[in-house]
Formats: C-alpha cells, sequence, structure tokens
C-alpha cells in the first residue's frame, strides 16, 4: 500500500480515539509533509525519534474545542484528508489548474521541482507540480 496513505489513516484513527500523539515509520518524504501540516497549523508539534532502523517520526495531534457553552467537546484540527496521487494514478497540474481547496480553507500539498510545499506557496511561485493530497 502508499506509506502517505499508511500515514494518514494513523493520524486519523488516533484523532478519531483523541489520543495526544501518533507514531508513524520515518521516511524523509513523510516528514516534510508532516513539517507543511505543522507550519499550516493542522498539528502541534512534529519530532523525529530512534535511531537508523527503528527511526520513527512523532506527530502531536491538535484538537480545538468547541463553542458551545458548558460544554467541554474538542474536535481534530484535521477533519479531512484526501489523497488525490495514487501510486497507479499520479495526478500533475499546471500552475493555472491549481485550485484553492475547500474555498481556501484548506490546502493541497504539492511535490514541485523545488520541494515539496502548499498549494498557495506553489501559485505565488508560479510553480506546477504533482499534488500529492488535499488536508481540510
Amino acid at each position: 500500500m502508499n506509506p502517505i496513505t499508511d500515514m494518514f489513516n494513523i493520524i486519523r484513527n488516533a484523532q478519531a480515539v483523541f489520543r495526544p500523539t501518533a507514531a508513524v515509520p520515518f521516511s524523509n518524504l513523510k516528514y516534510e509533509i508532516a513539517k507543511i501540516l505543522e507550519e499550516q497549523g493542522f498539528i502541534k508539534k512534529v519530532e523525529k525519534k530512534g535511531r537508523v532502523p527503528k527511526r520513527i517520526i512523532l506527530i502531536h495531534l491538535k484538537y480545538e474545542k468547541t463553542s458551545e457553552v458548558g460544554s467541554e467537546e474538542k474536535k481534530p484540527a484535521i477533519s479531512g484528508i484526501k489523497m488525490i496521487s495514487k501510486p497507479g494514478k499520479r495526478i500533475y497540474k499546471r500552475v493555472k489548474d491549481i485550485k484553492p481547496v475547500r474555498g481556501g480553507y484548506g490546502i493541497a500539498i504539492i511535490s514541485t521541482s523545488q520541494g515539496l510545499m502548499t498549494d498557495k506557496e506553489a501559485r505565488k511561485r508560479k510553480l506546477g507540480g504533482e499534488i500529492i493530497c488535499e488536508v481540510w
């Protein structure tokens, strides 16, 4: 299966039971995706842990309190993740074809010739590339 999809499934499952952290097997691509999610405010913090054979990425998840009075309910900061590009079908877009995600409330993570970046940054730099996923 796709390792990036596995990472998002681990995050989704951890958020479903309100865990404070999620541990994901390490790869540079997954670490860069997690750093982008941290910069955009979808997760609290990202850490590399362990030595080379058993290296992991520790993702500290973020929850938002609901605005209802007298309620201690909390909801995950990531409300949805959609994989766009898959191993069997890669999706590439030119800069003029990259649209905002959920009317600007979400982000798309794009792999460009200058590295991973959000859709907003790719449009600003006038770069297209492979659309990896959308997060909102």
